[in-house]
Parts: structure tokens; C-alpha cells; sequence
């Protein structure tokens, strides 16, 4: 897919409460390391990962769900498994979120459907610190 340089630069500006699903306290993860670039560009990210709810990342409450996270969500960023992607583009969709990002390598079209579908932004295949640096964000 294709998307606009002014499209992913409003995102990425306009995003301040970022809920990153599939958060994992391994540093050797993606998602360790861009929920920490996202902090340390002044976003507020609420970790999601049902598996260690509870635990503390990066200074914050994992937490089990979407619905859990005390404020409204500007960008879902998705790092779950394409096959499984669709479950959290739909809890993005019931808790009235703005924005569904699905990082890269992250690719299913139908979830991404309904996304649209529903009247959310939804990008594919792509991650933010890579767009951020790409843009001239840093």
C-alpha cells in the first residue's frame, strides 16, 4: 500500500496516546525498541500484552487490553503476527480509536477493511521510527 508522506507525518504528529499491542520487555524485540523511541519522542504509550499484564516496561503498567488503558487511544501500533492482527484491529475498532498501525511484515487486508470500514486510519507494513527518521522527524 501506499501512503502519503502528509498522511504518516500527521500520524505520527498528531498521535499522543499510543497503545502498543504485543509490547514485549525483551530488548532483542521491535517492539522494545520503538515503544521506547516513541517515549523519547514525547508520546504517552501504554504497553499491551496479556501475557505479562502487570509488569512494568519501560516505566509503565503492561496492561491486558485495549480497553484497560484509562484514555482515549489516538494510534493502535500492532505487533502481533499477521494471522492475528485482526483481533486487535478489532478491539481498536470497539474502543473508538483513531488510528490502527500495523508494523512491518504485518500484513492482513481484510482486518485493515474493516478498520477503514469503521472510520479509522489504518496503515500496513510499516514502522514509525523507520517513517520518523525517513521524514526528517528526529
Amino acid at each position: 500500500m501506499t501512503y502519503s508522506d502528509e498522511l504518516i507525518r500527521k500520524i505520527l504528529t498528531d498521535s499522543h496516546v499510543i497503545a502498543a499491542v504485543g509490547a514485549s520487555p525483551r530488548p532483542d524485540r521491535p517492539s522494545h525498541g520503538v515503544m521506547r523511541y516513541l517515549l523519547d519522542k514525547g508520546h504517552k504509550v501504554y504497553p499491551i500484552n496479556p501475557t505479562c499484564a502487570g509488569d512494568t516496561l519501560h516505566g509503565h503498567k503492561v496492561l491486558a487490553s485495549l480497553s484497560e488503558v484509562p484514555e482515549p487511544i489516538h494510534m493502535v501500533d500492532i505487533f502481533r503476527r499477521s494471522d492475528q492482527a485482526g483481533n486487535a484491529v478489532d478491539e481498536a475498532i470497539r474502543i473508538g480509536a483513531k488510528t490502527v498501525w500495523m508494523q512491518l511484515g504485518v500484513i492482513d487486508q481484510t482486518a485493515a477493511d474493516r478498520g477503514t470500514k469503521a472510520g479509522l486510519t489504518v496503515i500496513m507494513d510499516r514502522c514509525p521510527v523507520i517513517e520518523y527518521r525517513r521524514l526528517g522527524m528526529d
